[in-house]
Order: C-alpha cells, then structure tokens, then sequence
C-alpha cells in the first residue's frame, strides 16, 4: 500500500498547562539538561510518535489542533508576584505555534491559590474537537486521573489517546520532596502511554535528534533589560547591614540556590529572589558564593526581598582587610 495515498491522521494536542510548566521547570532546574521544553520540539517529536503508532508516513500525521489550558493570576497579582513578563514571554511562544489558550481565573481559598475547573473545561473541549473535528489521535499532557473520563469517552467514539506522562522526584529549594507522577488510572486507560522520562534520558544518551531539539538551546531571557549604567559605588563595608528601604543598593553573596530560587545574603534576614529577578544572564549559570548587586524590593507579603539582580566580579579587599562583608547603602531608584 502507498502509504502517501493513505487519509491524513488528525491529531489534537491537549495540555494541561499547570502540568506541563512543573515539567518545564523540572527540566530547567533539576535535571542535568538545563534546559526548558520546547514547544515547537514536543510537536515534532509528537508527531513523530504518533506516525510510528498509528504505521503511517510522518508526513501525515498532522497536528490540526492545539489548545493550552491553564489557571491564571489576575494582571495585578501576576505584577506583585513579578509573573507578567513571563507570563507574557509564555503567550508570545503559543501564539506564534498556533496554540490557542484558554486561561481561567485562579481562586483564593483558605489564603492559597487554587486551579479549579480546568480539568472540566479540557475535557469538554477534547471531546467537542474529536467529535466535529474527527480527531483520530488526541495527545494529552496530563497525569490528573480526573481525565479518566475524557478518556473513556473518546475510547468510546474511536479517538486513540496518546498520553505524554513523566516521573520523577526531586527537592524543593526548602528541601521538601516533590513527586510527579501520572496517574495509574490514566495509563490504563489511554491508547499509547509515552513515558517521556524515560524517552528522554535515552534519547539524549542515544543523541537522537527529535529527543535533542524538544529542548530550548538558547538562555531564557531576562525580565528586565541589562542595566548600561555603571554600577553604583558601594560605602566601604563596616559589618552586616540591613537590607535598608525599598530602592536600597546592596552587594553581597548567593546562598541556597535550588529550583529556580535562592537567597542574598544579607543579615539579619537574608533576602529571597527567583529567576524572574535576574536582568542578564541565566539563573542556571549561578553559583553559591557567586558575588552580585540587588536592589531592595517588596514581594507580595510585604517582606524585604532581591529584585535586580545582577552577577558582579567578587570586590578587591585592601590591606588588612580579612573579609568583605555584605553592604547596602541608599539610592534614590524606585521600584
């Protein structure tokens, strides 16, 4: 048979975006990859499997639909958490792969963030698609067994389901442990289960170029434009400061840095920053000890943080001096 003669496979591309951002960043910050998912990566590869599933020519296996499903922050609490640059970074990326979005309002209860009603909203959305669109293979990025019975309905109208799982563990940055793990449930249920961990590590062993290009080469870009103004002039040390007000000039030394977190030094309460803070460079490239400039900020509780932070040469001790101790003088800057 003529495989090119062969009907188009219709594949529909459903992410749970929660889900999908925790792999991202797992990939980024944890494993030895150092490096974020690619998006335009995973359809390549997406189809690719697909093909070898369903024997056809990769030429036609065609991702004809894309949708992204996700809780957001409002665009003030995005500001105050520093999330609008990334968040705007992440639309700008699904845009250009013809990705449609679909964000619904998170919810505050008991004083934390919840992500309430996605899972419904995907599911009715897969269905609808594979119904009027005739999906033949729907791709899932999902590991909630909530989507059990998405599955078991599209099983019932003869659309396969193709689920891209991982599994792995992992300490947080205040040295909690973190599981992700697709549901046993859903492997079950679904037509072609990937284990995508597992795909990756070998493939990058195996140096297989669709494992190797689901990753973004380059640096993710800073939130802020590097700074071409010359670095402020530090007051000569006398002893631990504190961090002073908001708008302070400060200098000092990373300590604990994990999973895209980390903290200046500067007593008595050291200061808490995130890759969103840095203004050049890649949060990846730091280390502890690595000396860098800051600029007093304020996070959403209200507490002393790190903004604009920025990685400097270790400063020249003079004659006598046995060590160089972290320092915050006063600016004028506003944030």
């Amino acid at each position: 048979m003529n495989q090119m003669n062969s009907p188009l496979i219709r594949v529909g591309v459903f992410y749970d975006g929660n889900y999908f951002l925790k792999i991202s960043d797992y990939y980024y910050f944890q494993h030895e990859r150092k490096a974020r998912i690619s998006l335009e990566g995973l359809h390549e590869y997406i189809r690719h499997q697909v093909a070898e599933e369903e024997d056809v020519d990769v030429r036609l296996a065609r991702i004809t639909d894309a949708h992204f499903f996700r809780g957001r922050l409002s665009a003030t609490e995005a500001r105050d958490k520093d999330r609008l640059f990334h968040d705007r970074l992440l639309d700008d990326i699904l845009m250009n792969l013809g990705v449609q979005t679909h964000y619904m309002a998170l919810k505050t209860r008991d004083g934390r963030l919840q992500e309430k009603g996605i899972d419904v909203w995907l599911s009715l959305e897969a269905l609808e698609l594979a119904l009027h669109k005739t999906l033949d293979v729907v791709v899932l990025i999902a590991g909630d067994s909530d989507y059990v019975p998405l599955i078991r309905k599209l099983n019932t109208v003869g659309t396969r389901v193709m689920l891209l799982n991982w599994d792995f563990k992992y300490e947080d940055f205040k040295g909690e442990t973190r599981v992700t793990r697709a549901s046993q449930q859903l492997l079950e249920q679904v037509t072609y289960p990937v284990a995508m961990h597992d795909v990756i590590d070998r493939g990058l062993q195996e140096q297989d170029e669709v494992v190797e290009a689901l990753f973004v080469n380059q640096s993710e870009p800073a939130a802020f434009a590097p700074s071409t103004a010359a670095a402020p002039k530090l007051a000569r040390p006398t002893g631990p400061t504190a961090a002073g007000p908001v708008g302070t000039l400060g200098m000092s030394t990373i300590k604990n840095l994990k999973n895209g977190f980390g903290f200046v030094v500067m007593p008595p309460n050291n200061l808490f920053f995130s890759y969103a803070d840095l203004t050049e460079g890649d949060f990846n490239d730091l280390r502890e000890g690595d000396w860098v400039e800051f600029t007093v900020g304020r996070n959403h509780r209200d507490e002393d943080c790190a903004r604009n932070v920025r990685k400097v040469t270790a400063p020249q001790m003079t004659d006598g001096e046995d060590e160089y101790e972290p320092v915050g003088v006063h600016s004028s800057v506003e944030l």
